[in-house]
Parts: C-alpha cells; structure tokens; sequence
C-alpha cells in the first residue's frame, strides 16, 4: 500500500506556558477533525513538529501520544504517523482549564451519580458472600488507616466490591474505564481526609451506613447514602485547608487536569 506524503500544513509557535503538548495535540486534533488532515495523511516529521511549533522533541511525543489515546492517530513502524479513520469517538476529559480543586469536585460528581445506582443495585441483588466481601474491605481499610497509609486501594476495592454486588457487567466496566481518573479523585479525597480526624470519622461511618442499607436489601437506603457519602466527599474538599491545595492537593490532582500519569 503506498503511503501518503506528510502533510504540507504550517503551524504556529506554541504560547509559552503550562501544558504546551496539550496545545499541540489541540492544533493537530483540530486539523484532523476539520478534515484538513484527512484519514491517511502522514503528520509531519517529529523535527518539522519541532520547528513548527518551536518546542521540545518531549512535548511533541507527549502530544503525538495524546493524539494515539484518542484515537486519532496510528504509528507505522519505520514509516510515521498517520491519521486514522475515526470510529466511535473515545471518551477524553479535557480539564486542563480547570484548577485542580475544581476539577477534583466535577469527578466526585461523576462518581455520585455511578456510585448512587450501584449501591442501590448491589442492595437489591446482593448475597451474603457479597455482603462478607463489602465489610472485609472496610476492615482492610481500617487497618491501612491505622497503619499510617492513605488507604486509596482500598478505598478503591471498597466500591469495586459493592460494584461487583450489583451483578451488572456494563456498569463494571464503565467504573473500570472511568478508574485512572476515579483513581485520581480518591487519592486526593483520601488525602485530605486523612489530615483531619473527624473526615475520618465521617468517612468510616458513611461507608458502614452504606454497607447496612446494602445488607439490608434497602436499595433507596443504598442509593441515597452512597449519594450523601459523595456529597459529603465535595463537602470535605471544599473544606479542605487551602495549604492542602498549594501543596499535596495540587500534585495529587494533577493527572486529573492533565490528563498525564503524575511525576515525583
């Protein structure tokens, strides 16, 4: 098959400032979308990229990367990079233009409305095996806490045990698709519940009540108290003091606002 010669197309220099390969990934997407790059083309070299945009060989694969996960484009070993024919269009949070405390409050917002359905569910179709599995994840949890960790897999392997409860494989696997950025949004929910002695109280007595409505097979119970424990998780961000968000809470929101794994 003959490969298409690289497109011709001429870039401006980038703005200086944060996220410079989302902006190049952005200037790409754009002309792959609009069509002025069609399916086929062949982007320009990495060393055009370069001179074109006038940024470093890192931000122009950090962007080329970008361009791979939405789907937009396909590397040919030996050959470049071309655009691909776009199928169903993959889901992408673009929340660079939000500061993190923001951008932290809209994934617990995501993950009231999953985790409200799915406590309710798991209430109506749970088993005693179910119900075992829940309260051992609240007991590994405790004893992270205890020993001095932030208990985010565990607090992560909580929910995933009321999900698996639900007996509902769409909902599962949205979770899991959802997980880098859940992930993410507990790491920071869980780090500042542990600078506080009463978030930790909340957070221990939220996750029992939502387990007894579970076990009692109260499936409104079940809804309403995975939505408050969500809308008490807001609360506690929202009271968060500021010091936490100039520090730890912005390192830890990173890869939510830049959609990049986080550095230390």
């Amino acid at each position: 098959m003959n490969s298409s010669p690289p497109v011709t197309a001429q870039f401006k220099p980038i703005t200086p400032g944060a996220y410079l390969s989302d902006q190049v990934a952005n200037a790409l997407a754009a002309e792959i979308r609009a069509g002025r790059l069609a399916v086929g083309a062949k982007l320009p070299t990495e060393a055009a990229l370069v001179e074109q945009f006038a940024v470093s060989r890192t931000v122009v694969r950090e962007a080329v990367s970008r361009l791979k996960s939405l789907g937009l484009v396909d590397s040919r070993q030996g050959s470049g990079v071309y655009v691909k024919e776009v199928g169903f269009s993959p889901l992408n949070f673009d929340a660079k233009s939000t500061v993190s405390r923001q951008a932290v409050i809209q994934m617990v917002e995501v993950r009231r409305a999953l985790e409200a359905e799915v406590a309710g569910l798991a209430a109506q179709r749970r088993t005693q095996t179910d119900i075992k599995r829940i309260a051992k994840s609240i007991a590994l949890l405790d004893k992270a806490v205890q020993a001095g960790g932030d208990g985010v897999d565990e607090d992560v392997q909580y929910h995933r045990a009321i999900a698996e409860a639900a007996r509902n494989p769409f909902l599962i696997g949205t979770l899991e698709y959802l997980g880098q950025f859940l992930r993410g949004a507990t790491r920071v929910t869980r780090a500042n519940e542990a600078r506080r002695a009463d978030f930790a109280r909340q957070v221990r007595a939220e996750h029992d009540k939502i387990l007894r409505a579970i076990e009692a097979g109260d499936a409104a119970a079940a809804r309403k108290a995975a939505a408050r424990h969500m809308d008490n998780a807001i609360l506690r961000i929202e009271q968060a003091d500021p010091a936490f968000w100039q520090q730890a809470g912005v390192q830890l929101a990173r890869p939510l606002v830049s959609g990049l794994p986080a550095r230390s």
